[in-house]
């Protein structure tokens, strides 16, 4: 499908070459730019700020030490290590990060984490508190938390503003949303991924026209209106969203006197649409793989069937590609260890199958599968692990056995304790979801023998 551009083509100047804009602009939006310098020095006059402040209830107890952003996910990363790896793998160099409720731990992991690019050459991955500078208020929503720091945007002034939101894992060239921005001749350019219609009342809608210019943008509506060229599919937002930096202004300061919810999705955006060019961008993914992954983790459930999917044969996420690495800090931890091969009846092996397992970890005589251990957890003699997610520093005690649970850190599973066998038990203890998933909370002291087998 090709696109017509209502507005004279603009230019983009790229080192000492000038590269004109098409009328004619593919779909796709991958038409400019893939790699080298003139990707990076079309980007760079972008600020980048990344919502990282919810408090991500639903995952508690998960969150209730650490922000969302900073929940561990694929045994090694940080949830926010995928929007910040997708800025980085698209040539932005200006990014701050807008922490807030017990951003500790995020706070760190960013600071010795993500001390990547070059501060001499105006480079910086900066978190940033609330500063109080406008208002003694917490963030009262997204909108809210970008005007209380718009001091930061006055410093840098950029022509363009990217805000993102730190809790999702995805996989996305934000040059290619820039580069759709620039061919509307748009004011905004909100990021949309195609879902089915019966899906999409759990999501703020965009509807828009046959070339893409949003007409309506409905929170969670009761009947979303489906795009014009397939009933069954509907634009959800992804929370991305891309501003000439001056249109956005004015109606930052203006929603921010009024008794709104200060939100972009439910404030801004609708305002703008009826004075601004505000577009669609349709979500191409970099995931390299036959079904778009873009995955906003809200529960708990949903968050261990998003581990889950990562021990598979062919998983939908793909953590190995070259060209699109996900980074995150490194631990000086030794390389993982298997010991114990006594291949026969009633001896002890150190296995793992279908599994992560991160450095640190020693697998000692027992056995894991579809499982993820992150750094440094231990599996004694005769320990069972399946379908679970163990953080880093847990001990899994001699004949214990684990079944469909996370495990936070620092816990130590005392021997034969068995989890995920017994609701009812598990129920007593831990937090259990309605499908029966057991948690269990950071740092949480276990008793010995803690056994829900009945």
């Amino acid at each position: 499908m090709h696109q017509t551009v209502d507005q004279p083509a603009e230019t983009i100047q790229s080192g000492a070459s000038i590269i004109r804009m098409s009328k004619e602009v593919n779909d796709s939006a991958s038409f400019l730019f893939h790699d080298g310098p003139a990707r990076i020095q079309a980007v760079k006059n972008i600020f980048t700020m990344v919502l990282a402040g919810g408090k991500g209830e639903r995952l508690f107890p998960l969150t209730e030490q650490r922000a969302k952003p900073a929940v561990p996910f694929g045994g090694k990363y940080r949830i926010i290590d995928f929007t910040l790896s997708n800025c980085i793998n698209s040539g932005l160099r200006k990014i701050v990060v807008l922490i807030q409720y017990k951003s500790h731990s995020l706070d760190r992991h960013i600071r010795i984490g993500w001390n990547v690019l070059n501060a001499e050459l105006g480079e910086y991955i900066a978190s940033v508190p609330p500063q109080q500078r406008i208002s003694e208020d917490w963030y009262r929503g997204t909108a809210d938390a970008v005007y209380q720091n718009m001091f930061l945007i006055d410093g840098e002034n950029p022509q363009y503003l990217l805000i993102l939101a730190g809790d999702h894992v995805y996989k996305m060239n934000y040059a290619e949303m820039f580069h759709w921005l620039i061919a509307k001749s748009a004011d905004v350019v909100v990021g949309a991924i195609d879902i089915p219609v019966q899906d999409a009342t759990r999501f703020g809608v965009i509807a828009v026209d046959e070339d893409y210019r949003i007409t309506r943008f409905d929170e969670k509506p009761a009947n979303p209106i489906p795009l014009p060229n397939d009933p069954t599919h509907a634009f959800a937002s992804m929370g991305i969203y891309l501003f000439r930096t001056q249109a956005l202004r004015e109606y930052l300061i203006a929603d921010a006197q009024e008794g709104t919810a200060h939100d972009f999705g439910k404030n801004i955006i609708p305002r703008m649409i009826e004075h601004k060019r505000v577009y669609a961008f349709k979500f191409q993914d970099a995931n390299k793989k036959a079904v778009q992954y873009w995955r906003d983790i809200g529960t708990l459930d949903a968050y261990w069937e998003a581990n889950m999917d990562l021990v598979a044969v062919d998983p939908q996420f793909n953590l190995y590609d070259p060209d699109w690495p996900i980074r995150t800090y490194q631990g000086q931890f030794p390389p993982a260890k298997f010991v114990f091969a006594q291949d026969y009846q009633g001896g002890r092996m150190g296995v793992a199958l279908d599994s992560i397992v991160c450095g640190g970890c020693i697998v000692s005589g027992g056995r894991v599968q579809n499982a993820i251990l992150s750094p440094n957890v231990r599996v004694q003699d005769h320990a069972d692990i399946r379908e679970s997610i163990i953080m880093g520093n847990v001990t899994i005690g001699e004949h214990s056995r684990i079944r469909r649970a996370i495990i936070d850190k620092d816990v130590i599973i005392p021997p034969n304790t068995e989890i995920g066998y017994n609701r009812e038990a598990d129920a007593q203890r831990f937090t259990v979801t309605e499908s029966g998933l057991v948690v269990i909370s950071k740092g949480m002291k276990l008793h010995a023998a803690v056994d829900s087998s009945g």
